[in-house]
């Protein structure tokens, strides 16, 4: 029961409404971030991750991602193992895709 991250861009398609794509997924079939993100909650600094739900969805819009970035950092002092080092390098890039591009959202995406 782990949890997908999906970095997702809006694109307009008509007049106005939008749809959005996917453009990177980060799988979670280990449970490695669920895990992580256990390890952090509850300590103050990680606000947003916080709030990943493993059957839910919690959305950050590029306006956020500087903050989850804050936060990925926070994983990164708690990742011991390879699978989570790469993780959370991972997570890091979409992250910064993100903050880089208003037209995207990142999604963490529960089972």
């Amino acid at each position: 029961m782990g949890v997908d991250v999906v970095l997702y861009r809006a694109v307009v398609v008509g007049s106005d409404r939008r749809r959005l794509v996917p453009a990177e997924v980060l799988p979670d079939p280990d449970d490695v971030l669920l895990n992580l993100v256990r390890c952090v909650r509850g300590t103050g600094r990680t606000p947003l991750l916080d709030r990943v739900d493993p059957v839910g969805e919690l959305v950050v819009p590029a306006d956020q991602a500087p903050q989850l970035l804050a936060e990925v950092r926070c994983l990164a002092e708690v990742a011991r193992s390879t699978p989570e080092l790469t993780h959370v390098r991972r997570l890091d890039r979409l992250a910064r895709r993100c903050r880089q591009d208003r037209a995207m959202e990142i999604r963490f995406e529960g089972d």
